[in-house]
């Protein structure tokens, strides 16, 4: 099956070409659809630059910064083929563990793949209370809807097209997370979760997400569960 790599970047200069050369290296992409939500530190220009010499890279640009959620909109409807992978440009999720996350989907056991990052694959230890805000959503993920996942947050996402592109995404930050798993699992959608490698960045280095998205996705959490 055909894979495409969605990437949503937003000032991810110092590493945003690093990881599409590691992309390049895996061999698994079919497609590479980077998604600029209006970037100001110079990663929209060297893009534009990348795009230019690589016919498997397709490059959209937002006017305006919109948010993670808004460039995954404009990136899933632009999927054309079978599977379609979420790949964060900040070196967090590394490409190498691809091949763990389509096994479940070749083998027929699955729609959606999520990469965990709490079944034992190695990982940077740090930032302690992000640990236990992300094990706390998926605690309540799994109270709500009945299940036993591990790692709602993960970023590392692996879905069919179909699946995918028959969800209405609303959105537009970092709840995207727990809207799309609130959504797949009330639709009864097969997941299944591997263990990934996880490098986690400090806010120093970069990190987006914060407090506030973590009452976002709390938000989200219920109020998924009742409507839409």
């Amino acid at each position: 099956m055909r894979l495409t790599f969605l990437m949503p970047v937003f000032n991810e200069r110092a590493t945003v070409e690093e990881i599409l050369r590691i992309v390049e290296a895996s061999g698994l992409a079919d497609r590479i659809i980077v998604v600029d939500d209006a970037s100001t530190d110079g990663t929209r220009e060297l893009l534009q630059e990348m795009a230019s010499h690589n016919p498997r890279m397709e490059l959209h640009l937002h006017d305006r910064n919109q948010g993670k959620g808004a460039a995954l909109r404009t990136g899933f409807a632009k999927v054309e083929t079978e599977l379609v992978l979420v790949q964060d440009a900040d070196l967090e999720y590394d490409p190498r563990d691809v091949p763990s996350l389509l096994l479940p989907i070749e083998e027929g056991k699955a729609d959606v793949v999520f990469g965990s990052r709490f079944l034992g694959a190695p990982r940077r230890p740090t930032m302690f209370w992000h640990m236990v805000a992300n094990k706390l959503l998926t605690l309540m993920t799994n109270v709500l809807y009945n299940t036993i996942l591990t790692d709602m947050e993960t970023g590392y996402k692996l879905f069919r097209r179909e699946v995918i592109q028959s969800i209405v995404i609303r959105s537009n930050r970092f709840d995207f997370e727990p809207e799309i798993t609130a959504k797949l699992l009330k639709k009864k959608v097969r997941i299944f979760e591997v263990p990934i490698t996880f490098n986690p960045r400090e806010y120093s280095e970069g990190k987006k997400i914060g407090l506030a998205d973590a009452f976002a996705a709390v938000w989200a959490l219920l109020k998924f569960r009742f409507v839409d």
